[in-house]
């Protein structure tokens, strides 16, 4: 069993962590413990005395020991005395702010049962749910804490629902889905942050008395904010010391805020921003937060990162898209911009078939009159003046040569040139009687309105009821700087930036269901909604516009901490690279993209024939390792400020390895680098079957212990941004 009740306490255990809580006299939810199996009540270390300047609650009378200012809680809420940041806020009739929520009882269950409206980790792993019942008895409010524990993955899930049970109305202003108490200790906060193609830089910074927020307001989890941080000792590294996880599965606005207390204790509290939110609970009627994933590793990042790889592979990403190696694609957009026809598509096509190629996706351009970025989004009708006929037609002349067809949509927003817009001013969000906030050229539909949620079902319905696509790009091309929507009153405005959520999600549920065999990639500007809640729909993602190999290694490092290769799509481009300018070889840039869900976007015919030549090889042996990327576990080998990149995959069985990297810079005079691999095993010894460079290694047969404590060491590297590659394989 994972989870068990004793007198009083709460012990929820996973392969590796223990996860413990209590109820005290007051019947306040005390967190006791989250980190390794003790086997062992760990109330012993609760110790409070008499803190000035912290107030206690009404039960306690004069006793100045009790007070929720100094303790550590599973969900503390404002209005108990507690001045730190809180979990929950609500606002009655009369305009007070208070909630006071006690323990009234538990049940437990085997499986889980879905959050409705909502992703969530579904039990495609074993899990078993926790429901804690608390109440407040004046409001005569109810709260059911949720913790689904996935054992085998060492991931606990959470997430909170509210129940009005009284006969007025009441306001949630906030409802966070998570809050994780720690005792004091001196910890590093490691974020994700960035901008638009510079996204998930890995920045670690100490933290000290005060508060922290990584936030986002944008309408969307972000470029430069992921929602997803973890809390690590001082000395942790990939594979030693203690650090906690936290994700959010949501893709809208978010707030985690990380708050260290005057007493060093730390408190970090995760879910939707509250500043973009406002709940109308009327008598009867519930709400739900989106979910939060915890996990806690002992052995560093790396077993942190494994523990959200197997979550995102086995319970978040569509059963059928989990641990499936993907077409190799090529898009056309780099290529031609807008500036294509049937014939050129065609042409790329054939020229990319020749290369083993697997698939063409047509990007932006191919509907309504969009000739350029400020026209006809909204109007998803297919242009067959321009692509020489139906898009079926184009279609069947892609098949033809041999390859899948795939497809970019932008649904969620709107051009002012265009005719749905003209018919529809109304369903662009905007303030009324202001001027609209542009941006790239667009608004955004307002996808709290049923009405739009059903034209773009039907526009999108019809286009995969009527053609043969395979892939689907879903893009998101701009924040959301105006919330107001004519569905609903006054005193609902501040629900709308959920709602839009909800309406997005309904959307992609029913889109995916309908059509299970498409495959579905999100983007938002690239990599701008990155996050769990994406996944659920969509099993991969356009990691970030910006292409450049050797900027890819960095935004690539910083991802793969919460999120698989598999979930990271990744492609080769032109050179000079059009977003910075840099100039590298097609073998680094092909190394670099595979490391995701592979593919190009450049324009063949203007390349040689031995760069050709080249392609053709990296699409093989893309196509030979495929599984082992995609199936394998996957190491970090370098951190993100050396004067190099390097990553590797190992098979399940350990039988097999891939290690792939760059050396950013030459430096003279210098001895040649040494890369120790891991995740191998230590008592089987190994030959490298492959390689892009001359090493010692390849002409010898090697332990797994030897290649692990002492490594292998690398070509010397002449030059900029060389990258490198080995295969290694169990001699038998």
């Amino acid at each position: 069993m994972s989870i068990a009740f004793d007198q009083g306490v709460f012990t929820l255990t996973t392969k590796n962590t223990m996860y413990q809580f209590m109820t005290d006299r007051y019947h306040v939810l005390i967190h006791l413990w989250y980190g390794k199996n003790t086997h062992c009540d760990m109330s012993y270390l609760v110790d409070y005395p008499d803190v000035a300047f912290s107030p206690s609650v009404f039960d306690a009378g004069r006793d100045r020991t009790y007070s929720l200012d100094t303790r550590l809680q599973e969900y503390p809420v404002q209005g108990t005395g507690d001045l730190r940041i809180v979990g929950g806020k609500v606002k009655t009739p009369d305009g007070c702010s208070s909630l006071d929520l006690r323990f009234e009882g538990f049940s437990a269950e085997k499986g889980r049962a879905p959050i409705e409206g909502l992703p969530y980790a579904r039990a495609e792993a074993e899990c078993e749910t926790l429901i804690i019942h608390l109440r407040d008895s004046v409001l005569d409010l109810n709260a059911k804490l949720y913790y689904v524990v996935f054992e085998e993955l060492d991931i606990i899930a959470r997430h909170i629902r509210f129940e009005n049970s009284s006969d007025q109305t009441l306001i949630l202003e906030q409802a966070a889905s998570a809050v994780l108490d720690l005792p004091n200790e001196d910890m590093d906060l490691i974020s994700f942050s960035g901008r638009h193609a510079q996204e998930r830089q890995l920045i670690r910074r100490s933290l000290e008395q005060g508060t922290v927020s990584l936030d986002s307001k944008r309408g969307t989890s972000s470029h430069q904010q992921n929602p997803a941080f973890i809390l690590a000792g001082k000395d942790t590294t990939e594979t030693c010391g203690s650090c906690y996880g936290m994700m959010l599965a949501y893709s809208g606005s978010f707030q985690a805020l990380v708050e260290k207390d005057p007493l060093g204790q730390i408190r970090a509290v995760m879910g939707i921003h509250p500043d973009l939110f406002e709940w109308v609970l009327e008598p009867g009627q519930s709400f739900e937060t989106p979910e939060v994933f915890l996990s806690f590793s002992s052995r560093g990042f790396e077993q942190l990162s494994h523990n959200y790889h197997g979550l995102i592979n086995t319970c978040i990403v569509p059963a059928r898209f989990q641990n499936t190696p993907r077409d190799v694609v090529i898009n056309n957009w780099e290529a031609t911009y807008f500036d294509f026809d049937g014939d050129k598509i065609a042409a790329i096509a054939g020229e990319a078939a020749a290369l083993g190629i697997d698939m063409l996706v047509l990007d932006d351009g191919w509907f309504g009159s969009r000739n350029n970025d400020s026209q006809a989004l909204g109007d998803w009708f297919v242009n067959e003046e321009k692509l020489g006929g139906s898009l079926q037609q184009l279609i069947e002349r892609i098949h033809a040569k041999g390859m899948k067809f795939g497809l970019w949509i932008e649904p969620e927003m709107i051009s002012e040139e265009s005719r749905l817009y003209q018919e529809h001013p109304e369903w662009a969000l905007s303030i009324p009687a202001r001027g609209c906030i542009r941006c790239r050229y667009q608004l955004n539909l307002d996808l709290s309105n049923p009405d739009v949620q059903e034209y773009l079902f039907e526009r999108m319905d019809a286009l995969l009821s009527e053609n043969e696509i395979d892939y689907i790009k879903w893009d998101m091309n701009r924040p959301i700087a105006q919330w107001y929507s004519p569905c609903w009153p006054a005193d609902r405005q501040k629900e709308v930036p959920h709602r839009y959520m909800l309406g997005l999600y309904a959307l992609l549920n029913r889109i995916t269901q309908a059509h299970p065999g498409v495959l579905f990639e999100g983007c938002s500007g690239g990599g701008g909604r990155f996050d769990a809640g994406m996944l659920f729909y969509h099993p991969q993602i356009w990691t970030s516009d910006n292409t450049d190999a050797h900027d890819r290694t960095r935004i690539q490092y910083g991802t793969s901490f919460f999120y698989p290769v598999s979930a990271m799509s990744a492609h080769v481009s032109a050179v000079p690279n059009h977003q910075t300018g840099r100039v590298t070889s097609l073998s680094t840039r092909g190394a670099v993209a595979m490391a995701g869900s592979f593919g190009y976007e450049l324009d063949l015919s203007k390349l040689s024939g031995e760069e050709k030549r080249e392609i053709r090889e990296q699409v093989g042996w893309y196509k030979q390792l495929r599984p082992l990327i995609f199936q394998g576990d996957y190491y970090r080998l370098t951190g993100a400020d050396e004067n190099r990149s390097f990553w590797m995959f190992v098979s399940k069985d350990k039988r097999k390895a891939f290690v792939e990297g760059v050396v950013y810079e030459h430096k003279p005079t210098a001895l040649r680098h040494r890369i120790r691999l891991k995740g191998l095993d230590p008592d089987a010894w190994y030959r490298c079957i492959g390689a892009s460079f001359e090493s010692p290694a390849v002409h010898q047969i090697l332990s797994g212990e030897a290649l692990m404590s002492g490594g292998c060491l690398l070509d010397y590297s002449w030059g900029y941004d060389k990258a490198m590659a080995l295969v290694f394989e169990k001699v038998e």
